[in-house]
């Protein structure tokens, strides 16, 4: 779609003068807004659509005056009214998630948060909870421990503990750049890239009674304040599907957790955030289960982040495995998502004053 073709349909939520003040004309700008209006337009499209969901247009007229008088913008409208078609009301203290990508990460992580490669982590946060088995960075090949690997070594020293190992990417996100190697199928040749090589997580039987193809993930949301302590604020667990060697955002369903008690919501969903009861393909239910160890889980993510608070909102992917032990599977310091939290459990972040950050910067 060109860029005169899409401004038509952005300039339908924003009258001309404003989008001009707000330099929406700029192209970056442009596709940065227009694809977020996508993208929560394509959610509210497939929640209307199932029986008995129903927008009431009191509700998205009062998000387009919240998106104004708050965030300055009715721009920022489409998250709200998806987050309340979802909800079934509106709520005050929303964060949408492009005033979030736009005025909230780069003002509380500013390049801070651009340091979540997976070679940096157990150094920048002084832990050995990643499963990390070996890093190639910059030509260079290493065990964990900073011990020089030769290309003929790799394979033979990956496999010589586990079954499985899955290479990441630097900057792998929403699934993609993740393979998952045994040792029949890994490569003579790894034109991969920068990356890190970890074993593949044996995950808790709570978890295997959803599915026990590949490893599901607890998103866990924790933010520093400005007292800088730590608080976890949201949390939700990402299942995989039958035919998945690892957890995508295209296919994964997601479930929220009460952050108290660790017990998932009774509703989980697809992608297009189509209430479901239960998993698709094992056909087990959400209401009453709880997930084993969680609060430990929360700990141990908030004790990671008081480390290392300059990337003041950090989404960590984490995992109980078979030895009840917890594993780090990635930190996302850069974009983490709030959109599915934020629908099903938030406003999460209404106390932190995000909403006021843009201020200074209104048109």
């Amino acid at each position: 779609m060109s860029v005169i073709s899409g401004l038509k349909k952005v300039l339908r939520v924003l009258d001309r003068a404003k989008a001009m003040r707000m330099g929406l004309f700029r192209k970056s700008d442009f596709r940065f807004h227009f694809n977020h209006i996508k993208q929560a337009q394509g959610l509210i499209k497939s929640m209307t659509a199932v029986v008995g969901s129903q927008v009431n247009p009191a509700v998205l007229k009062q998000c387009d005056e919240y998106a104004k008088d708050v965030f300055g913008s009715v721009i920022y409208s489409p998250w709200l009214q998806a987050y309340s078609i979802l909800a079934g009301t509106f709520k005050e203290g929303w964060i949408p998630v492009n005033y979030y990508a736009k005025v909230v990460v780069p003002k509380l992580k500013g390049s801070y948060g651009e340091a979540d490669n997976a070679p940096l982590a157990r150094r920048l946060f002084e832990t050995n909870l990643m499963p990390d088995l070996a890093y190639s960075v910059n030509g260079l090949l290493c065990t964990a421990s900073m011990e020089p690997l030769k290309p003929a070594e790799l394979k033979e020293y990956l496999f010589q503990t586990c079954d499985r190992v899955v290479y990441k990417k630097d900057a792998s996100k929403r699934g993609k750049g993740v393979s998952v190697f045994n040792r029949e199928n890994f490569p003579d040749i790894l034109p991969l890239g920068n990356g890190t090589f970890q074993s593949y997580i044996v995950q808790h039987p709570f978890f295997n009674a959803f599915d026990s193809r590949s490893v599901s993930t607890i998103r866990i949301t924790t933010v520093v304040e400005d007292d800088l302590k730590v608080s976890c604020r949201a949390a939700f667990l990402r299942l995989p599907r039958s035919t998945d060697t690892h957890v995508t955002v295209e296919t994964a369903i997601k479930v929220a957790i009460q952050v108290e008690t660790g017990k998932l919501h009774e509703t989980g969903y697809l992608p297009n955030w189509t209430p479901i009861a239960c998993h698709p393909d094992s056909r087990r239910g959400f209401t009453g289960q709880i997930i084993p160890h969680f609060q430990k889980c929360v700990e141990t993510c908030v004790s990671l982040h008081r480390k290392m608070p300059f990337p003041r909102a950090i989404g960590w992917d984490v995992i109980v495995n078979d030895r009840e032990e917890i594993a780090i599977m990635e930190w996302n310091g850069r974009l983490n998502g709030i959109s599915f939290s934020e629908a099903t459990c938030g406003p999460c972040f209404a106390d932190l004053g995000w909403h006021r950050l843009a201020q200074d910067d209104r048109v």
